[in-house]
């Protein structure tokens, strides 16, 4: 089964949340929108992400705060974090984004085709990385099952040499075994 990969838009205004939804539209990514810093703590406890769309300036629990939690994580500390803000007045609201692990600050109004790019590299960074990951167990499964038959056939190869009368039908059963994966 193919997860699909999820955005999630963190804004305490509705409808900057919209639009960030209209943005995305269309992309191979599933919008999750919440309304706070402490939403998306909580969001994230029960869902992966493949980037986060962060707005810098919340009352409560700002941006600032939420991405630190969020990089503490060690479940959350690889999410990418995109901050989005109003406020362009102080590159040191930047710094300070990129200073808790922001990967990109962008200040309204942005070009959506610049957000949408970027979002749509780490949703397919986030599928690539999937991808690799079903591929490395598939190939640990097969490695085990390798094993199981290397050591069935030694086992086979063993009994065969003995001197036991009931020799060819244990290395049969052996042989049997592995090659529907059981043990004895």
């Amino acid at each position: 089964m193919t997860q699909v990969a999820k955005a999630l838009l963190v804004d305490d205004r509705r409808e900057n949340l919209m639009a960030l939804e209209a943005i995305l539209q269309g992309l191979p990514v599933q919008s999750v929108a919440v309304e706070s810093g402490e939403a998306a703590l909580k969001q994230l406890l029960v869902d992966d992400f493949a980037v986060i769309l962060l707005d810098a300036q919340m009352p409560d629990m700002d941006g600032f705060e939420t991405a630190s939690h969020i990089k503490r994580r060690e479940r959350t500390r690889h999410v990418p974090i995109i901050f989005l803000t109003a406020a362009d007045r102080d590159a040191q609201l930047a710094l300070r984004g990129y200073a808790v692990g922001a990967v990109d600050y962008l200040t309204k109004p942005f070009d959506p085709w610049v957000l949408r790019a970027k979002v749509s590299v780490f949703v397919e960074l986030w599928t690539k990385t999937r991808q690799l990951a079903a591929q490395s167990e598939m190939v640990r499964e097969r490695d085990a099952q390798w094993r199981l038959l290397t050591d069935a056939v030694d086992e086979a190869t063993t009994l065969l040499r003995s001197d036991d009368p009931d020799a060819v039908a244990r290395a049969v059963a052996a042989l049997e075994q592995a090659r529907w994966g059981t043990t004895s």
